[in-house]
């Protein structure tokens, strides 16, 4: 039996607003291709002034900067999530072409509802870790259960903080360095 490595490939962010996790994620993102990284994946942007049940929602994939809407027409009164799955299965598909086409880091906006019935950006997870690659996103509480389901043993969670997501990534790349004895 394999011992599993200490620091989790995948790390869920929680522990703050969606916004505020969207522009952490966002920011790391950011500074990890700074760093020369090629990173995949999709971040998580609105319009906070819009008054429907979910907001105008759209992703910002990070290999590109293309913005991606998530978000249909529902019409005039309508008090329902207006989550397209249409636009959310071409930004899991933008995100599987970006790894397929070589990364080094993988961030996806969250996993959600639609993710814990194996939609919405499930794919893109499951290509990042069949890939072996690190993965940063976020979970909210209500949906840890099945975060846990879904991941297992291989992530772990941590508050909304720089320092602590710079700290997750320190770790798991000085845990991929061979050792001195290899």
């Amino acid at each position: 039996m394999s011992e599993l490595p200490q620091t989790r490939p995948i790390v869920a962010l929680q522990g703050a607003s969606s916004a505020e996790i969207q522009a952490l994620l966002a920011d790391f993102a950011d500074r990890m291709k700074a760093r020369g990284l090629r990173v995949a994946g999709v971040v998580e942007v609105s319009d906070a002034c819009d008054a429907t049940a979910c907001g105008r929602l759209a992703l910002r994939d990070l290999s590109n900067g293309r913005v991606i809407a998530i978000s249909q027409d529902l019409g005039p009164g309508s008090t329902a999530c207006n989550l397209d799955p249409q636009g959310l299965a071409e930004a899991c598909a933008a995100v599987e072409r970006s790894i397929s086409a070589g990364a080094d880091l993988v961030v996806l906006s969250k996993f959600g509802k639609q993710e814990a019935v194996r939609g919405g950006l499930s794919d893109a997870f499951c290509a990042a870790f069949a890939a072996g690659l690190p993965i940063a996103t976020a979970v909210s509480p209500a949906m840890l259960s099945d975060w846990f389901a879904f991941s297992g043993a291989y992530s772990e969670v941590i508050d909304v903080q720089t320092r602590s997501l710079d700290a997750w990534w320190l770790e798991r790349t000085q845990a991929m360095l061979p050792t001195a004895a290899e």
